[in-house]
C-alpha cells in the first residue's frame, strides 16, 4: 500500500521519512495542499527501477527485431556456448 504524506513531513519528520523508504524499499508520495507534488525514494529502489526500465526497453527491442524477422538462438545451445568460456 502507498505512502502518503504531506510534503511538510520532508521538513518537519525527515528521520521518518528516510527510515520508511529504506525499511519498506519503497516510496513515499508527497502532497502538496492535498494534490500529489513529489514522490523519495531510496538510492537503491531508485537503481532497482532504473535496472527494471533499462530490462524492459531492451525487451521491447529484442520483441521488435523478432517481429521484424530476426531470427534468435536456442537458448542450450547459448547457455552451453557461455559455460565452456
Amino acid at each position: 500500500m502507498p505512502v502518503i504524506r504531506p510534503v511538510s513531513d520532508l521538513r518537519n519528520n525527515f528521520t521518518t521519512i528516510s527510515e520508511t523508504v529504506h525499511n519498506d524499499n519503497e516510496p513515499v508520495f508527497l502532497t502538496k495542499n492535498g494534490v500529489g507534488d513529489m514522490v523519495v525514494m531510496s538510492i537503491d529502489y531508485y537503481e532497482q527501477q532504473m535496472a527494471r526500465l533499462e530490462l524492459y526497453q531492451k525487451l521491447n527491442v529484442a520483441r521488435t527485431e523478432i517481429e521484424n524477422g530476426a531470427v534468435g538462438k536456442d537458448a542450450k545451445k547459448l547457455l552451453q556456448e557461455l559455460m565452456t568460456k
